[in-house]
């Protein structure tokens, strides 16, 4: 037999319900106003005594109107923060279960889809969608057998709310981790949104992903971004992949990039000059980059005729900034080969400036060189008596650039 307080918070929350049920949308609207500001930070206990032990009657309610209003977007945030809070609600796993057995989650990644929604809407489902995802590997699970990588990644890509895409970011890195399952369709996800338009969401992707082998030619392809950040992530994602076994086709991509098509080759092709010429001159500053890393990098690039391809960069008068990235990656690129054998001298002053002493013949002979130094050294023994011999005919094999750069000032052989 229940006591009189027991049979008075049950009273008291049945009226609540029938107050509920009977509401219109304004009304509704202030009823979930009050809830989020009463109950923000509660736990599962603390809730079910808020409602007499009949949580889940309300928590009903507002997945069932979620179900009802969603596409319409009444009310949507407040009842998503509403239902957040006994999704977050500490000894709260009922409620988690209780929501996703309505289809909670269907319903969550179908919001992410509808363009007339608000961005705030979309951010406060993908919140829930952290809440259900961080339960555990089986709701990770949940989420992509459900086609939720697709919906997210392409909201992701989408979305122009920042706010929003950082909040995607921690969803799509908390499934990529501890779901083995569904790990490579996380990373297939995250490699899809690299050629959208937006820059913040391209960076927000290099930032979560982790080395799958099939992310080469879209990494590399975000390199012809025009916006530093983004190439700085994409460098970034480069270095961490030198340790693994994608590196060679990482490299080999690279070298490849700094030779692009000819003018004439471009009214044939629908690529860009323009973009073409940044994704070079990117191109040139990573292997930059990673020569000066590793000794073992530096030695694998000059295998793949980087010298050759480093001096065809140099000589495009059409963008200044493949030179001179290429003029400074030479110099690393040779120097940091030759000190892991044998030293090869003083390295060349100044060389992010060479190009600007440079004329148009110059240029041309850079930039129709055949310098090929693994066939070269090839012709030598590598025996450690004829270290010193083969780096002298490393310099030798340079010797297009040499006679080219000898006229510039600053510049000594």
């Amino acid at each position: 037999m229940t006591s009189v307080k027991e049979q008075e918070a049950i009273k008291k929350l049945m009226a609540f319900l029938q107050e509920w049920d009977s509401a219109r949308k304004v009304a509704r609207s202030h009823i979930l106003d009050n809830f989020i500001k009463s109950n923000h930070g509660k736990t599962g206990p603390e809730l079910e005594l808020e409602f007499s032990q009949g949580a889940s009657l309300f928590l009903a309610r507002l997945t069932a109107w979620l179900r009802m209003i969603y596409m319409y977007g009444t009310c949507l945030d407040k009842l998503l923060k509403s239902i957040g809070i006994f999704l977050s609600a500490a000894s709260g796993r009922r409620y988690l279960i209780e929501f996703l057995e309505i289809g909670g989650v269907l319903t969550l990644l179908e919001i992410l889809g509808l363009s007339h929604l608000k961005e705030e809407d979309k951010r406060e489902s993908v919140k829930l969608l952290q809440l259900i995802a961080n339960a555990g590997r089986k709701y990770k699970e949940l989420i992509c057998e459900s086609y939720g990588v697709r919906s997210i990644a392409e909201f992701l890509a989408m979305s122009r709310s920042t706010e929003a895409q950082e909040e995607v970011q921690l969803l799509l890195d908390s499934l990529g981790h501890g779901n083995p399952k569904y790990q490579n369709q996380v990373y297939k996800g995250l490699i899809a949104v690299l050629p959208c338009t937006s820059p913040r969401a391209q960076q927000l992707s290099l930032q979560t992903l982790r080395a799958p082998g099939s992310a080469v030619e879209p990494l590399l392809g975000v390199l012809r971004s025009v916006h530093l950040e983004v190439q700085y992530e994409a460098i970034q994602l480069l270095r961490a992949l030198m340790a693994c076994e994608v590196r060679p086709a990482l490299l080999k991509g690279l070298v490849a990039l700094l030779i692009p098509p000819r003018k004439e080759e471009f009214s044939f092709c629908s690529e860009t000059p323009v973009l073409v010429y940044i994704q070079q001159a990117a191109a040139a500053k990573a292997i930059g980059i990673l020569a000066k890393d590793s000794v073992e990098v530096a030695a694998e690039l000059i295998q793949l005729k980087v010298v050759h391809s480093l001096m065809v960069a140099m000589g495009n008068q059409d963008h200044a900034g493949s030179q001179r990235q290429a003029s400074i990656s030479l110099e690393v690129s040779v120097v940091v080969y030759g000190r892991g054998h044998h030293r090869m001298g003083s390295p060349p002053r100044a060389p992010e400036t060479w190009y600007t002493k440079m004329d148009s013949f110059q240029a041309e002979i850079l930039a129709s060189n055949r310098v090929d130094i693994p066939k070269e050294m090839a012709k030598l023994q590598p025996t450690e008596g004829e270290c010193k011999a083969g780096v002298h005919h490393l310099k030798a094999s340079l010797q297009p650039l040499h006679l080219t750069l000898a006229s510039i000032k600053n510049y000594s052989i």
